[in-house]
């Protein structure tokens, strides 16, 4: 809980997160997530009102459409996802799916400036495979200091996060029949992803779509304005 401690508003950070852990129980249901892990303000303690909740999803290799695709559903469902239509105040308190990752697409690709060390250093694991926790952070050894090893478990991880009903679509899903479904789903997405794309960019994008990862930063000005700051804190230490 080092973070919540650091920021400026503790109360704040553990409202939020009660209502995060309460939300993100959901990726349970999903089939073919292995983790996922809180990101952004929420994993950094840089939390206001109107923030909601970044996370990335570690999924199965030759699945990651049908992943998003229950995701999506699932937390659309209960009116729990973000949207790109989300303004501040309506995106409040959200799950913000920007970042899908496979096995293949553990290591975050370049730049790997100041703002993804410290992203990437104060990553939750919440749910999921300890084993494929593990191995995402070991992919991740640009970090400096290298966090080869996930943080002290505390009372936010939750466990691995095997329902049922995930259980079984995998069951069903991990068959030609399943193949089958990701290819149409891929085919649908990436459409929908080349629809929004022109309207969605704006400076410095990160954008990347393919069976390996599904990375959904339209607009970097505001990392730009953290890695600033950071800068600064970097330059002027206490």
């Amino acid at each position: 809980m080092e973070n919540f401690e650091k920021s400026p508003n503790r109360n704040l950070a553990h409202k939020k997160w009660e209502k995060f852990s309460s939300r993100v129980r959901l990726f349970r249901f999903v089939p073919f997530a292995d983790f996922v892990l809180a990101a952004g303000s929420l994993a950094t303690g840089q939390l206001h009102e109107k923030s909601d909740f970044d996370v990335i999803v570690g999924v199965r290799q030759k699945r990651i459409f049908t992943a998003r695709f229950f995701a999506v559903a699932f937390f659309q469902l209960f009116g729990w996802r973000r949207s790109k239509l989300d303004e501040k105040e309506t995106a409040s308190d959200k799950i913000c799916m920007n970042h899908f990752v496979t096995p293949r697409s553990y290591r975050l690709s370049p730049p790997h400036n100041p703002y993804w060390n410290h992203l990437y250093q104060n990553l939750i694991p919440v749910l999921g495979n300890e084993k494929s926790i593990s191995n995402f952070f070991k992919a991740n050894d640009w970090t400096s200091p290298p966090r080869l090893r996930w943080a002290e478990r505390d009372s936010r991880y939750l466990g691995e996060g095997q329902s049922l009903l995930k259980k079984f679509l995998e069951w069903v899903l991990s068959s030609r029949l399943g193949d089958g479904i990701e290819k149409m789903l891929k085919e649908d997405q990436i459409k929908r992803i080349k629809f929004g794309l022109p309207q969605s960019l704006g400076y410095k994008p990160r954008f990347i779509y393919n069976d390996d990862e599904l990375e959904f930063h339209p607009d970097t000005k505001r990392i730009e304005k953290i890695l600033k700051e950071l800068d600064k804190d970097y330059s002027n230490p206490l």
